[in-house]
């Protein structure tokens, strides 16, 4: 919240810049020379564009003009110190500023550099001449992702606060209305479905607020990730993994001697054991990776599907006009369907996640149900 109200503070409505030329992840727009031939529509650049992360985010566009909202640079140079500013001081990677250069592909090409080592999109250290310079700094910016993740938590901050608020004023002996009615049944759902089904005993409630934060905060960033111009959150590798990272530690803090016993010293016959004691010690660090893949492959794939379809409009457009056009009608159907499709996935990868969770939890806990029952 703090980090939000930073934004807000530093750069606000003013802040809007209404670009000349094209934003930095899509496709380099230039007026084409007399006799020269007009720059091919690039759909691997344009969708790739699209789903990356960003320093700044680009709402819109209203013809030649893209609408994009600033953020804020934080960079910490151990030699320079602190360096605070807007993100619109590289002018979408055309100019360097307090030593620091946003790399895109015309400076990639200028300088005839690596674009495996300098990828763009991302802040390097410059010298005065604006070339490269091998210097250790610290990127603590407000990307678009970061910045999308921080609304998200809000508004499931407000929400929760707001049923809870409910609740509290109406009782839980009366029936729920607006906005208590719709999350009450799917708070239920996971508590009696999804929790004290995998998890043993008195543990269930207490790991119900943690299964419910996660199936929310995934929920919220999956659907955000549906509005146009807003942030591929969930279709971000570095995203799922601290998700799967928050997942992992909870459950190795849940362990107990039964699961660790199961782990190194499985009940199978002795010479087996050399094998399958590595298969579950492997399997324990698998499971992460699994939630980590499965969230970020399927947010992601929908994504490019739907930017895919959308590009053939542009393909097309460029062999014919009137093809582009009889293609237009196609294009909308696709996407109408792919977008109920992906709704659709929002929820399921959401349960998913919070379902496996909730499952490695529970094995975690293997063996006290039976110390449970043994002391009652």
């Amino acid at each position: 919240m703090v980090a939000l109200v930073m934004v807000i503070g530093l750069h606000g409505i003013s802040n809007f810049s209404f670009a000349e030329e094209a934003h930095a992840t899509n496709v380099e727009k230039s007026t084409p020379a007399e006799g020269e031939e007009k720059p091919k529509f690039d759909a691997k650049e344009v969708i790739l564009g699209h789903v990356k992360d960003a320093h700044d985010w680009h709402l819109f566009s209203v013809g030649e003009n893209h609408v994009t909202m600033p953020l804020p640079i934080i960079i910490y140079n151990p030699t320079r110190g602190l360096s605070v500013f807007s993100s619109s001081k590289f002018h979408h990677g055309h100019e360097a500023y307090d030593g620091y250069r946003l790399v895109d592909k015309h400076y990639v090409h200028e300088k005839g550099l690596d674009p495996a080592k300098y990828p763009t999109g991302t802040i390097i250290a410059v010298d005065g001449n604006d070339n490269p310079i091998e210097e250790k700094f610290y990127d603590f910016s407000m990307t678009k992702n970061i910045t999308s993740m921080i609304i998200a938590a809000i508004l499931l901050i407000l929400i929760m606060t707001s049923v809870a608020k409910a609740y509290k004023t109406r009782g839980a002996k009366k029936a729920p209305k607006g906005l208590q009615s719709l999350l009450e049944p799917v708070i239920l759902f996971i508590r009696d479905e999804v929790v004290r089904p995998n998890i043993p005993g008195k543990k269930a409630d207490k790991f119900t607020p943690f299964i419910l934060t996660i199936f929310f905060f995934i929920l919220i960033n999956n659907l955000l990730g549906l509005v146009p111009g807003s942030a591929n959150v969930t279709g971000n590798l570095a995203v799922t993994f601290a998700l799967a990272l928050i997942s992992f530690v909870v459950t190795m803090l849940s362990t107990n001697r039964h699961f660790w016993a199961h782990i190194l010293n499985p009940p199978v016959p002795f010479l087996m054991k050399f094998i399958l004691a590595p298969v579950e010690l492997i399997g324990v660090f698998t499971k992460p990776v699994s939630l980590m893949i499965r969230l970020f492959a399927n947010m992601m794939a929908g994504h490019i599907i739907i930017l895919s379809i959308i590009s053939l409009v542009f393909i097309f457009g460029a062999i014919s006009a009137v093809i582009g056009y009889l293609f237009l009608p196609v294009t909308i159907g696709f996407n109408i369907v792919m977008m109920m499709l992906e709704l659709l996935v929002a929820f399921i990868q959401a349960f998913i996640f919070a379902n496996l969770t909730a499952v490695f939890i529970g094995q975690s806990m293997e063996g006290a149900h039976h110390d449970e029952a043994h002391h009652h």
